[in-house]
């Protein structure tokens, strides 16, 4: 062998030597002297316990699109999908649908120290006024449901709605009460309601995720995207973020210079890497990487068509008031609706601006208010008009509402009063309801006081509701839960009934 031909030689096993060396990001752990790294690695891998996908073995391990492949509930579902839709703010129940006509005999007057001893509140500080109803109320639907003039269109269907009177929380503000209502803590870190879902579920449209975002208002919730993510649930149950205007997933479309065919080569090569990463080390993140990189190859096809909105006909868009190619909280909801038509397990919309404190217009009770409860009231009506006449409402459970309520007290900031009309952030009352899904329609369950400020029966919290999802979705919460760090986890925590009233 010539010098020139051992030289080559030495290069070529040199290249195969590197690229074993850089085959995975774990070898150095691998490699680590007196075998601490391989410790290190089966502790954090012991740490995911059950959490790693147990596959019988007719099944095909590397499958990409096997962590959102369809699963079976514990018991009986009576719901297929869910579509959320919350209420960035916190909309003053007092305002909607907690009719109180005692209020507006205070309206003015002083606060009663009752009222403020031993309490914390956001903003109010001193001794702020009472403030009567900025809206005026009438019962609606033969289940008589009492519902304000600022939700004309949603009156009509009020025999469809189970309202929810007495929620209450422990957070005041905004972030922790979101994380709270949609994740079960509110600290970051746990997984949210959506990915719950999908991670007992699946998806059942392979080419869709199984949890899908949407938000309004321009802006996000004051929690950030954690009240849609997959926290220690691995990563592809996390919620997909679409958009109502413009692509509606960044980066949908290939590249300037690459064709389909390349990137589903270049998605196979790196899968094959993914593949025989998982088969060495057993991590469930691996599948997801797997999963994800398939899903963003078949959402290129699948996504443009079911987003767009264009393709319906006149009548539809003129019931949910939506405005093609704007982004706006009635194209959402007509999003929500065609993504549970098609396959989607659990979709969230996030409607911002509901923080009617009265420090401004747009946040003021008596203008601001007004207009986001216009925005919002055509399309949800329609929703559930359109879910029932396509067949959908009985498999379908929305759930609408904000992180919590509003005071019976007008907002002062350093003992004066505000510019507008507005109330601060509550947490012993407000109403959130529920409607499809196997809830009974024409509902009214829990009562507040005769001012509306403490809920005085039929208490409802943010585990009840979520227990009460999953109960829908055919979960037991107490049995639903995932190993991490040792012990199992689960939604509700250590709390929350089903609230078995409502349900059909």
């Amino acid at each position: 062998m010539t010098q020139k031909e051992l030289h080559n030689e030495r290069l070529i096993k040199e290249a195969n030597e590197a690229r074993m060396r850089m085959h995975t990001r774990r070898h150095f752990l691998k490699e680590s002297a007196m075998g601490l790294g391989s410790l290190a690695l089966g502790a954090l891998l012991q740490s995911c316990g059950s959490g790693a996908p147990a596959l019988p073995e007719a099944a095909n391990l590397f499958d990409p699109a096997h962590p959102l492949t369809p699963k079976f509930p514990m018991f009986p579902a009576k719901a297929r999908s869910v579509i959320y839709l919350h209420m960035a703010g916190a909309p003053s129940q007092l305002e909607l649908f907690d009719y109180k006509p005692e209020l507006m005999k205070l309206d003015g007057i002083e606060c009663p120290p009752s009222l403020l001893e031993g309490k914390r509140f956001a903003f109010i500080r001193g001794v702020p006024k009472m403030l009567g109803p900025q809206a005026k109320f009438k019962r609606h639907g033969q289940s008589g449901a009492w519902i304000s003039d600022r939700l004309p269109h949603l009156s009509t269907v009020a025999d469809e709605i189970s309202f929810l009177k007495a929620c209450t929380t422990d957070q005041f503000n905004h972030a922790p009460a979101q994380l709270l209502i949609h994740t079960g803590s509110p600290r970051l870190g746990r997984p949210s309601i959506g990915s719950w879902a999908t991670y007992g579920l699946g998806s059942e449209n392979q080419n869709l995720p199984g949890f899908v975002a949407l938000t309004s208002g321009g802006s996000f919730p004051d929690a950030g995207k954690s009240v849609w993510g997959s926290g220690f649930l691995p990563s592809v149950y996390q919620g997909v973020q679409c958009r109502s205007q413009g692509d509606p997933v960044l980066f949908i479309n290939d590249p300037k210079g690459m064709s389909r065919d390349m990137r589903k080569a270049s998605i196979d090569a790196i899968n094959e890497v993914n593949q025989e990463e998982y088969k060495e080390y057993n991590d469930p993140e691996t599948l997801s990487r797997i999963a994800q990189y398939e899903m963003a190859y078949k959402m290129q096809i699948s996504v443009p068509e079911v987003m767009n909105i264009n393709n319906e006909p006149q009548y539809i868009h003129e019931m949910y008031g939506t405005q093609p190619g704007r982004e706006s909280f009635a194209n959402n909801v007509l999003l929500a609706r065609k993504l549970v038509e098609n396959g989607v397990r659990f979709v969230q919309l996030f409607d911002w601006g509901w923080d009617t404190h009265g420090t401004s217009a747009d946040g003021s009770l008596n203008i601001g208010f007004i207009n986001k409860c216009r925005s919002i009231d055509k399309s949800i009506t329609a929703l559930i008009l359109d879910l029932k006449q396509r067949g959908l409402l009985e498999e379908t459970l929305i759930v609408w509402g904000g992180e919590f309520g509003r005071t019976p007290m007008q907002e002062n900031r350093e003992g004066k009063e505000m510019m507008f009309k507005g109330r601060d952030h509550h947490v012993d009352a407000f109403t959130c309801w529920m409607a499809g899904g196997g809830v009974k329609g024409g509902v009214s369950y829990g009562e507040t006081d005769e001012i509306g400020y403490s809920s005085i029966s039929g208490k409802v919290t943010a585990f009840d509701m979520q227990a009460t999802i999953l109960n829908q979705l055919g979960f037991d919460h107490e049995k639903f839960t995932y190993q991490f760090q040792g012990r199992p986890f689960r939604l509700t925590d250590v709390e929350g009934e089903v609230i078995r009233d409502i349900l059909a």
